[in-house]
């Protein structure tokens, strides 16, 4: 067996790494590229909101659970607030800033104001993404599968009836 002995001097001290700088990230938002100096960890949902002042896109829960902060990636609807933005460069970022041509808006834009798809406003953003996003990925083809796919989005008015009526119309377009 052998033995260990102390010299008094600390030696064998651990040091913990510097924390990883910020870095240059490039993203491609609403069909223009944007360079950011960010940290590794912030979130897409950060980056859009306190770096580039695009507050469409909401912060509810902060954990996946509510939707608020729903973007297109690439056509396909994410919760931005799960996704680090360093993982989006090389991809088409789309907000809610982007769907409208102008001053023509997106049908599903659109159709929320003809069905009255909204009340306070807070999830709207998340919940048109996440329809547009669903649309792209051509789901929604029942009932059933409607409200599966919109069941990550919460909307605490209760304006359920009307944004499933939004679906169903421009699922049909």
């Amino acid at each position: 067996m052998s033995e260990i002995k102390s010299t008094g001097t600390s030696q064998n001290k651990t040091t913990s790494p510097a924390p990883p700088q910020k870095r240059e990230v490039t993203l491609h938002i609403n069909g223009k590229n944007t360079t950011l100096s960010l940290a590794p960890w912030t979130t897409l949902l950060d980056a859009l909101r306190q770096y580039l002042g695009m507050t469409g896109t909401k912060k509810g829960c902060d954990h996946g659970q509510c939707g608020a902060c729903t973007v297109l990636i690439d056509g396909k609807h994410i919760n931005s607030c799960l996704s680090l933005a360093v993982m989006q460069q090389n991809k088409e970022i789309t907000t809610i800033e982007g769907l409208a041509d102008g001053e023509d808006l997106h049908p599903v834009q659109a159709a929320f104001i003809k069905h009255d798809a909204f009340q306070c406003g807070y999830c709207t953003a998340g919940q048109i993404c996440s329809t547009v996003g669903m649309l792209n990925m051509k789901k929604g083809n029942s009932p059933a599968e409607i409200r599966d796919l919109m069941s990550g989005n919460i909307c605490r008015c209760g304006a359920y009836a009307n944004i499933f009526a939004v679906v169903e119309e421009v699922k049909e377009n």
